[in-house]
């Protein structure tokens, strides 16, 4: 089974910067979309053999998360059900089977690391969630989780280390989610590769200079462990300033 994950900043712009040629060219069985900033009544996509789901965040043009699957699913829940997470959709589930994916754009911390306590919440709840969800079936978690978790998912740690996505609480926070029953799948499958990247800052030329960060993932349930046949970031596909990542399962 092939998925793809991309946090594409604003589906409509991405529309018009060769997201459908990619769409069509992977031929995923599952593609899932971060920060998709519409309502669906906003935009005519669909794709010939595709399910599709969108769960956009109140506020117009923020957040909001996509799923197009070529199997229907047995069941599609959107958020945490949480009052306190359920305006800004930032999570879809599909129950599949014999596994659950779950697509999530994960709160930014932002500048002066204003929304970090928040982002705390958010952590233990989501954890909670996906940990519910593992009790029944193995989950595939894909998205972008606004953390690079270790020194070598981005270019420059010694300068971010109180920059939001890398800050020690964030990253015990992944280290906590991982601990409890799942796998990073491109760490999985290379430990220790460096100057891979899935999101350059617009500025400074960062993308032509590869100055990234590894913020968008695949984790699957460790159970899933042995059917990981490749996990991927596509750095060379442009149209957002993250890049899609790939999951190959057996």
């Amino acid at each position: 089974m092939k998925f793809i994950s991309w946090n594409v900043n604003g589906l409509r712009a991405c529309l018009n910067k060769g997201f459908q040629e990619f769409f069509q060219q992977m031929d995923a069985d599952v593609f899932c979309l971060q920060e998709t900033k519409l309502q669906p009544e906003q935009v005519e996509i669909s794709f010939e053999g595709y399910h599709q789901y969108f769960n956009s965040a109140i506020r117009k043009g923020y957040s909001g998360t996509a799923v197009f699957t070529k199997k229907e699913p047995l069941s599609v829940c959107f958020d945490l059900c949480m009052d306190r997470h359920n305006d800004e959709g930032r999570t879809i589930t599909l129950e599949f089977e014999d596994y659950y994916l779950v697509t999530v754009y994960t709160p930014n911390s932002k500048k002066e690391l204003e929304r970090l306590d928040y982002r705390m919440q958010w952590e233990e709840d989501f954890r909670s969630y996906v940990l519910s969800l593992d009790e029944k079936k193995p989950v595939v978690i894909c998205g972008d989780l606004n953390v690079a978790h270790r020194e070598i998912d981005l270019k420059n740690p010694k300068t971010n280390t109180r920059s939001a996505g890398f800050t020690l609480e964030e990253r015990d926070k992944l280290t906590k989610l991982i601990n409890s029953g799942f796998t990073d799948t491109f760490r999985y499958k290379y430990p220790e590769v460096t100057e891979v990247y899935t999101w350059w800052s617009y500025m400074f030329k960062a993308r032509e200079k590869n100055v990234g960060w590894r913020i968008d993932y695949f984790l699957v349930s460790d159970r899933l462990q042995e059917r990981i046949i490749d996990s991927l970031a596509h750095m060379d596909v442009m149209g957002s300033d993250h890049c899609p990542v790939e999951l190959i399962l057996e």
